[in-house]
This record gives C-alpha cells, sequence and structure tokens, in this order.
C-alpha cells in the first residue's frame, strides 16, 4: 500500500497578493493530487470560524474533509483540517485539544486503506515555542492510548530545526521527514511544514510542491511524503 500524503497551511486562503481566493488553493491541491492532506490556517479564526475553502467547491474535488468540526460552518478544529480521498474508508475522526498559551488544537482520522488501518493527526503548533514540546508529547500520549496502528502526524510545527528543539520529543521511534524550506513561499527559506511517521512505513520520497500558482496562494508552500506500507 503506497499512500502520498500532504500538509498545507493555506492562511485562511489569503494569497501573497492580498486576496482571499479558495478556487487558487483547490487547484494547488489538485496539482499535488495527494490521498490524504492535512490543512492547517482553513477557518478563519474569529466569529462563527466559517472554512475559508466552501463546501461546494470540495464537493468538486476527489476529497472529502473528515468530521473534527466542532462548529457547524468550520472545517477544521483550530484551523486543522483532515482531507481523504472518497474511497478511503473513515472509521474515526475527532478534534484533539492541545496544551497552549494561545488556541491550538489537532484533528486526529482513523482510516481503512485496502483492507488496513491506519491514523492520521494534522496539526498546528505553537508559535512561541513555549508549549511546542508539551503540544507533540500530548499528541503522541493520544496515540500510545489507543490500538496500535501505523500513524503520520503532519502540519506546521513552526520549527526551524530539523531535529532540534520540540521535534526532540518524538525521539528515535518516529521517522523525521522533512521535506524542504517551505516558508516563505515567495523565497522559502525554512522548513517549517513537517511529516512524521511511524516505522510501519516504508519512505520512497518527499518534496516542496514549489509550483508558480503554489508560490502565489499561501505563504507556506505545501510539502509532501510518498510513504509504504508492506
Amino acid at each position: 500500500m503506497e499512500l502520498t500524503f500532504a500538509s498545507y497551511n493555506i492562511h485562511k486562503a489569503v494569497g501573497l497578493d492580498g486576496n482571499r481566493d479558495p478556487d487558487r488553493i483547490i487547484a494547488v491541491l489538485r496539482e499535488m493530487d495527494a490521498d490524504i492532506i492535512a490543512l492547517q490556517e482553513a477557518d478563519r479564526r474569529f466569529g462563527q470560524r466559517a472554512s475559508v475553502l466552501p463546501r461546494a467547491l470540495l464537493d468538486d474535488t476527489h476529497w472529502r474533509p473528515l468530521a473534527v468540526a466542532e462548529r457547524p460552518r468550520s472545517l477544521g478544529w483550530h484551523g486543522n483540517a483532515l482531507l481523504v480521498r472518497r474511497e478511503i474508508d473513515c472509521t474515526l475522526a475527532e478534534p484533539l485539544d492541545l496544551p497552549t498559551l494561545e488556541p491550538r488544537g489537532a484533528a486526529l482520522g482513523e482510516l481503512v486503506v485496502e483492507g488496513r488501518s491506519l491514523r492520521i493527526l494534522g496539526a498546528h503548533l505553537d508559535l512561541s515555542g513555549l508549549r511546542r514540546r508539551d503540544q507533540i508529547h500530548a499528541m503522541l500520549k493520544q496515540c500510545a492510548g489507543r490500538l496500535a496502528m501505523p500513524t503520520v502526524i503532519m502540519g506546521d510545527f513552526n520549527q526551524w530545526g530539523r531535529l532540534t528543539g520540540a521535534m526532540q520529543a518524538f525521539g528515535v521511534g518516529w521517522q523525521q521527514i522533512t521535506p524542504g524550506p517551505s516558508y516563505p513561499a515567495r523565497r522559502p527559506v525554512a522548513p517549517l511544514d513537517r511529516i512524521v511517521a511511524t516505522p510501519h512505513w516504508d519512505y520512497i520520497d518527499s518534496g516542496v510542491h514549489h509550483s508558480a500558482l503554489a508560490a502565489q496562494a499561501s505563504d507556506h508552500l505545501p510539502v509532501w511524503a510518498r510513504l509504504r506500507y508492506a
């Protein structure tokens, strides 16, 4: 079983031109054509926290959002949303609270692909750096307290060093995939966006999706990883 995982901080669909353009975000997702996608900043920050990607646009794609939202107009939880191909079965979808100095959370889903179960988490970690390690520990604790299965954690980790700082919380039991610099989109220098996987997965390939459209659609570039579960 081979799957392409992607993570994309869509900056509330506001591009570098200052325009909110959800069609442009959808076009970038189509360019990548990943099987499973974690989005960050997918909802507005205030009010009803409405999704910046209209449901009608998503209905015309290969993906459907997992039901992690707790507000009727939201797509995700604290902006974290999970999209999966429509043929993938979902057995569990729920929001997770993370320890924080500001509103933060994660989205968790358990899926069945080709008769095999796997777990995915999408998160956007603390900007200040004061609680990132605690937030990673909270996600790992959630995984440890559930049925063991191949797991992938994706998101904007807000971490510059590849294996330093909060990333050390993963220890040696996780594969840390840093596809490359993804921020800022126009001239990326910081590898803030990561994909981390349990040892069940064989690494095939990874990269930063740096198309002309992606360089304008958000302040982050999306990242992806191709993994095989034997």
